[in-house]
C-alpha cells in the first residue's frame, strides 16, 4: 500500500497533463484528486519517463498516455524541382572574314567610292558604321566621331552662309543650315554614298554594313527637337530611325577625315559633298507683312519711303488679267512683281524688294575666315557684318 501511494505521487509530478477547457486529464487508475487538479494553466514536462514499479502498473500507466497522444501531422508533399533552364545561346566563336575591317569587301568598296586618302584607315570607317544603339560603349561606337563631325560641318556651313549672305534673317539662316547639313540632308547624302544597313546588329555582321537598332513599329513618332546626348541615350535603347543612323555615319566620316588628314582635306571634302549641292535660298523666305517690313527697312536705312507704281498690264478685260507693279524708293526701282490683281502685284513687288536686300552678297568669290587656318599669313578680306533683320 505504501509503495502504491509513492507511485501515485511520482505519477502526478511526472506525467504530462493534457487539459481541455478548465479540467485536467487524470489517469483512471488513480482514485484520489491531486492538490493542483483545479488549476487551469499547468506546466508540463517534455519527454516523460515511465515509472518502474511493476509490469502491471507500467501497462496501466502507459495506456492513457498513448491514447491521449495526437496523431502526427502528415508530411507536405515535396514539390518537384523545375527543369533546368536551357543553356544560353552563345555567339559563334569563329567570325566570318567579312567581319574584320581589313578583309571586308563592302568596307573597301565604300572607302574607294568616297575617294578617301590612304591615311584614312578602314578601321575608322568601320567604327563610323556602328551607331550607339547597336553598341552603347563609346569606345567602339561612332558617338565621339559624330559629335566632332557635327560641330565641323555646322561650323563650315554657317561660316559660308554668313559670309556669302551677310544679311540673312535668323529664321532663313536656320532653314538654310537644315537644308545643307540637317539630318534629312545628311541621310540623303549617305544613301548617295551607297551605304547599306544591316537588319540587326550581331557579331557576325559584315563590317561594311551600317549597324543600329531599328525603331520598333508603332504609332507616329513625336516631333523631334534638340536633346542633349544624356537624354538621347535613353531613346537609343528603344531604337532609332534609319535616317538618324545614316546621318551619324556621315558626320563621323567628316570627323575621320579631319583627324587623319587635317583641316585642308576636310574643307575640300565639305565643298565636294555639301556645298556642291544647289540650294535656292530665295525660296526659304516667308514674309507676313512685306509692305510694312519694306517701309520699316527704308526708314531704318535712311532711304526714301517706298512707293508702288503701276508699270503695265495685259488682258485687263479677260478672265486672267496680269498686272505689273514696281516699288520705287525715290527714282530707284527696288522691286517688281506681277499678279492677277494690282494688290497681288504690289505685294509681290515688295517681297522681291526685301529678297533683293537680304540676299545681298559682297562678291562672287568670298573670303572665308577659315582660310587662315592653313596659312596664317594668307591675304584675307574681312566679312561684312550687317545691322540685322527688320523687326515689325
Amino acid at each position: 500500500m505504501k509503495r502504491l501511494r509513492c507511485a501515485a505521487l511520482l505519477w502526478d509530478q511526472l506525467l504530462p497533463i493534457r487539459h481541455s477547457g478548465t479540467r485536467p486529464f487524470l489517469p483512471h487508475h488513480i482514485g484520489r484528486t491531486p492538490h493542483f487538479a483545479a488549476t487551469t494553466t499547468i506546466a508540463t514536462t517534455t519527454n516523460p519517463r515511465p515509472l518502474s514499479t511493476s509490469a502491471g502498473n507500467r501497462d496501466s500507466a502507459t495506456a492513457p498516455a498513448s491514447a491521449s497522444a495526437e496523431p502526427p501531422d502528415p508530411e507536405p508533399p515535396q514539390a518537384t524541382p523545375p527543369p533546368p533552364p536551357p543553356p544560353p545561346q552563345t555567339e559563334p566563336t569563329t567570325l566570318p572574314p567579312c567581319r574584320s575591317p581589313t578583309t571586308s569587301a563592302k568596307l573597301a568598296a565604300l572607302h574607294a567610292r568616297l575617294s578617301l586618302h590612304p591615311k584614312f584607315p578602314v578601321q575608322t570607317l568601320a567604327r563610323a558604321l556602328i551607331h550607339p544603339s547597336a553598341d552603347p560603349n563609346p569606345l567602339f561606337n561612332n558617338r565621339p566621331l559624330a559629335s566632332l563631325g557635327s560641330a565641323l560641318i555646322n561650323y563650315y556651313a554657317t561660316e559660308w552662309l554668313l559670309c556669302t549672305y551677310p544679311r540673312l534673317p535668323t529664321e532663313v539662316l536656320r532653314a538654310a543650315l537644315s537644308a545643307y547639313v540637317g539630318e534629312k540632308a545628311l541621310a540623303a547624302m549617305g544613301r548617295e554614298w551607297g551605304v547599306e544597313s544591316a537588319f540587326e546588329p550581331k557579331a557576325d555582321v559584315d563590317a561594311g554594313l551600317l549597324q543600329f537598332k531599328r525603331l520598333p513599329p508603332g504609332p507616329e513618332m513625336e516631333a523631334s527637337g534638340y536633346k542633349p546626348w544624356q537624354e538621347r541615350g535613353e531613346r537609343w535603347v528603344q531604337g532609332v530611325a534609319e535616317e538618324e543612323a545614316i546621318a551619324s555615319l556621315v558626320t563621323s566620316t567628316f570627323a575621320g577625315v579631319y583627324l587623319h588628314e587635317g583641316l585642308g582635306p576636310v574643307k575640300q571634302f565639305f565643298r565636294q559633298h555639301v556645298l556642291s549641292r544647289r540650294l535656292d535660298v530665295d525660296k526659304l523666305f516667308d514674309f507676313v507683312q512685306p509692305t510694312r517690313e519694306l517701309s520699316s527697312l527704308c526708314s531704318r536705312e535712311g532711304f526714301e519711303p517706298p512707293v508702288a507704281r503701276h508699270i503695265g498690264e495685259t488682258g485687263k478685260r479677260s478672265i486672267a488679267p496680269v498686272f505689273i507693279v514696281g516699288v520705287y524708293s525715290g527714282l530707284e526701282k527696288i522691286g517688281e512683281g506681277h499678279g492677277g490683281s494690282k494688290d497681288e502685284a504690289r505685294i509681290r513687288a515688295a517681297t522681291n524688294a526685301l529678297k533683293g536686300w537680304y540676299l545681298y552678297s559682297p562678291a562672287p568669290q568670298v573670303d572665308l575666315p577659315s582660310k587662315t587656318d592653313d596659312d596664317p599669313r594668307a591675304s584675307f578680306r574681312p566679312a561684312v557684318i550687317d545691322a540685322g533683320e527688320v523687326i515689325v
